[in-house]
């Protein structure tokens, strides 16, 4: 090993010791290329410039974004530049075999193999980093598509979230590249870059986002559940005749941010409202049921938005959704309205139907007959006196002044709101009932 080659080691080794990656770049290639007038040697490390000038005070700036700096040992200098920690790049891309400088000696000197030089050095990453102008009004990827999505992946999912947030179309040669890397993308791509620009996709465009991951077979990879979707059919209304429940769901969603705009959880849930279907379908006398869809529903949504990287929280408010998805849909009597209307989100479950409805072309006769029996039931609960006041409740229940005595009312209140408690003995019944279930004392 050359003098030169053992200081850039050195130098290696002192930035490793420091928590950064570093290692020479191609160190067969650069001894070959190097004489006793050319004693250069390129480092590539992860550690910035603002790092590396205080290990070593001596690094000159470069000014530029795709090279940090230089370091002069007497004869010998020792370049610094970016390495590659991009994670959805391809793997051939993460050992830096080619420089600039390096570029330019191998031309001086010609003879060397150029495969020795594969494949890039990486420069700096930006919002738009791999893509033309959006000027253009299309989504184009920088030079060679193919080429330029092996430098990062997630330009794929980049690039169709532009097209759906910006309503551009995505220009040939780019989305044939997409389709060809479709595998490498799931490879490469980690769930929770996915999901960050996932949650960059507006409400309101987020079904031309999810019919561009099932297009470019995206989305068979990491929904397979939704994309199967496409294979299974269901009534639209009587005169339409069938229709697949995959378009059915990409309408629904189209349709919901209509009145209630901004509303990404919503719009997931409506992504997710009929993926039960796949499990729940069953044919009999010729026609499809799918009876109890909306539960097992809101389990397979469960399963798959844990496997997305959803949060806790983020998941009960979808799973809530789409368990009881169903519930406005039918002619519901005073009661059925008071237990709808104490469901958490209730707003956002009616506008789900009104969405579903809409879809469909069907009929709003069952719609607007729970509205105006939603109008009527609009009774606050604060409005609402419990059947039973907090010293009947501890006589009843036999448990002291406390905490829980508001939280056995609390929950009295929200019971006689949802009209499953309407008399005294059934308050009674209940608040026993409900002190022995929470074992409140």
């Amino acid at each position: 090993m050359s003098k030169p080659i053992k200081e850039a080691v050195a130098l290696c080794k002192t930035i490793m010791r420091n928590g950064y990656d570093a290692y020479v770049i191609n160190a067969p290639l650069q001894e070959r290329a190097m004489d006793a007038e050319n004693m250069e040697v390129d480092i590539c490390t992860e550690m910035n410039f603002t790092g590396l000038i205080k290990l070593f005070p001596s690094l000159e700036t470069s000014g530029e974004l795709d090279f940090l700096g230089r370091i002069r040992q007497g004869q010998v200098s020792l370049n610094f530049y970016p390495a590659d920690v991009i994670e959805s790049s391809y793997t051939e891309g993460t050992i830096a075999r080619l420089t600039p400088r390096l570029v330019k000696r191998l031309e001086a000197l010609g003879g060397f193999p150029l495969a020795w030089a594969c494949p890039y050095i990486p420069d700096s990453r930006a919002m738009y980093d791999g893509f033309e102008s959006l000027d253009a009004g299309i989504i184009r990827l920088e030079g060679l598509p193919d080429e330029t999505l092996k430098k990062d992946y997630l330009r794929a999912i980049k690039a169709l979230r532009f097209a759906a947030n910006f309503h551009l179309p995505i220009e040939g040669n780019t989305w044939l590249a997409i389709l060809r890397a479709s595998r490498r993308v799931l490879d490469y791509v980690s769930v929770t870059d996915l999901m960050d620009e996932w949650r960059n996709v507006e409400a309101e465009n987020m079904h031309r986002f999810v019919q561009l991951l099932f297009e470019s077979m995206i989305l068979h990879g990491i929904v397979p559940e939704l994309a199967s979707l496409s294979r299974v059919m269901q009534t639209r209304n009587p005169e339409q005749g069938e229709e697949n429940v995959w378009e059915h769901t990409l309408q629904v969603m189209r349709h919901y941010p209509e009145e209630l705009p901004y509303d990404w959880y919503g719009t997931v849930a409506c992504l997710f409202h009929d993926v039960g279907k796949l499990f729940a379908a069953e044919y009999f006398q010729n026609r499809i049921t799918f009876y109890q869809h909306h539960r097992i529903g809101a389990k397979v949504t469960r399963k798959i938005l844990k496997r997305l990287r959803f949060n806790t929280d983020e998941i009960d408010l979808v799973c809530h959704l789409v368990r009881h998805h169903m519930r406005f849909h039918f002619m519901l009597t005073d009661r059925g309205i008071r237990r709808f209307m104490a469901l958490d989100e209730y707003p956002r479950l009616m506008e789900m139907v009104r969405a579903d409805i809409k879809a469909r072309e069907g009929s709003y006769k069952e719609f607007n007959h729970n509205l105006k029996m939603l109008q009527k039931a609009e009774l606050s609960e604060e409005t609402l006196e419990p059947l039973l006041n907090g010293h009947e409740i501890m006589d009843f229940t036999g448990i002291k002044p406390g905490p829980g005595v508001g939280v056995i009312r609390e929950a009295l209140l929200q019971a006689q709101a949802a009209g499953d408690v309407s008399t005294v003995p059934e308050a009674i019944e209940f608040v026993m009932r409900y002190k022995d279930k929470e074992h409140l004392q």
